[in-house]
């Protein structure tokens, strides 16, 4: 187990704090923090909850939902114990789930001016707004993400 160093801690708090401003968890944020820079990169439930000072049962939940989202992955190890790591691309995961949300606001929306008579312009124009503005976040987000896959293969 590598012990936490001052500049270390400082940065996992940090993301701690960057994670719960994007509406995760500090712990969340500290753990995902702590699994992009320890060495070696993969650690046991146990010692993140030691190197964290954060409960066992703690890290297992957090580990869990980050597991969910894409972001860590359970290591393969002969014993029973459970070890993650980061992985790669794992913003560009969150992302989708994100876009899967916006996906389904657009659904919606469209119900939504579906019930809406023609001659309601203003209530029409309030919905249509809101839709029209989660369609642009919708395409641009795509196209950023295929351009963020592109970058990627032309910087490795």
């Amino acid at each position: 187990m590598t012990p936490v160093e001052p500049p270390e801690s400082e940065f996992v708090d940090r993301m701690g704090l960057v994670m719960e401003r994007l509406g995760g968890t500090r712990t969340m944020g500290r753990l995902y923090a702590w699994l992009m820079i320890c060495d070696p990169p993969d650690r046991s439930l146990t010692d993140l909850a030691a190197e964290l000072d954060v409960s066992k049962t703690a890290v297992s939940t957090v580990a869990r939902q980050l597991e969910v989202g894409g972001m860590i992955e359970r290591v393969p190890t002969s014993s029973r114990e459970h070890r993650y790591r980061m992985t790669g691309g794992g913003w560009a995961q969150v992302m989708q789930v994100q876009l899967a949300g916006v996906r389904m606001s657009l659904d919606t929306l469209d119900f939504g001016l579906s019930i809406l008579a023609e001659g309601l312009p203003e209530r029409r124009a309030r919905v249509e707004d809101t839709r029209e503005f989660f369609a642009f976040i919708l395409r641009d987000s795509e196209e950023m993400l295929q351009r963020w896959e592109e970058y990627r293969k032309e910087s490795s």
